[in-house]
């Protein structure tokens, strides 16, 4: 037997989030300072749920309320060899850096919009089965929506010019 529940773990704001899987007790500890040698200043907290042995939710980070939240998640998931980064600033300044941290199997969402994480529980545990990320696109990109992207990305320095 199993169920299936969808489990809301973020609302749409300026706090971003990553979701991934991973294998080990030390991936709390690699996360934090694959996040500080990439960008130090970025505020952010890390929980990694362990899948045996105390299977406690390892925390790291250095702000007190990111911590608070990636702990919300793992607690409401509960699904073994999982983390979830909760940070002030954008996922794409440290995403490649923690795909490279050698104990990360998979990312599964790095967003700031509204964050829906699908889950299902069997006997033997939980598990992620995908998210919701955000919402359904409204039509295609118009030529003063390219231009209106394209002036963004300047504006916040991702683009040159």
């Amino acid at each position: 037997m199993y169920k299936i529940e969808v489990l809301k773990i973020k609302e749409e704001n300026d706090i971003n989030v990553i979701v991934g899987r991973s294998h080990f007790i030390k991936t709390v500890e690699d996360l934090y300072e694959a996040i500080v040698e990439t960008n130090p200043s970025i505020k952010f907290g890390i929980a990694f749920n362990e899948a045996s042995s105390k299977r406690l939710i390892r925390v790291e980070g250095n702000e007190e309320e990111m911590k608070k939240l990636a702990v919300e998640a793992a607690k409401k998931v509960s699904a073994g060899h999982t983390f979830y980064i909760f940070m002030k600033g954008w996922p794409i300044n440290v995403l490649n850096r923690i795909k490279m941290v050698s104990e990360v199997t998979s990312i599964i969402a790095a967003t700031a919009n509204a964050l829906e994480v699908v889950v299902i529980e069997t006997e033997q545990g939980r598990g992620i089965i995908g998210v919701i990320d955000g919402k359904v696109p409204l039509g295609i990109e118009g030529k003063e929506d390219k231009e209106e992207r394209e002036q963004f990305l300047r504006k916040i320095g991702y683009k040159r010019g």
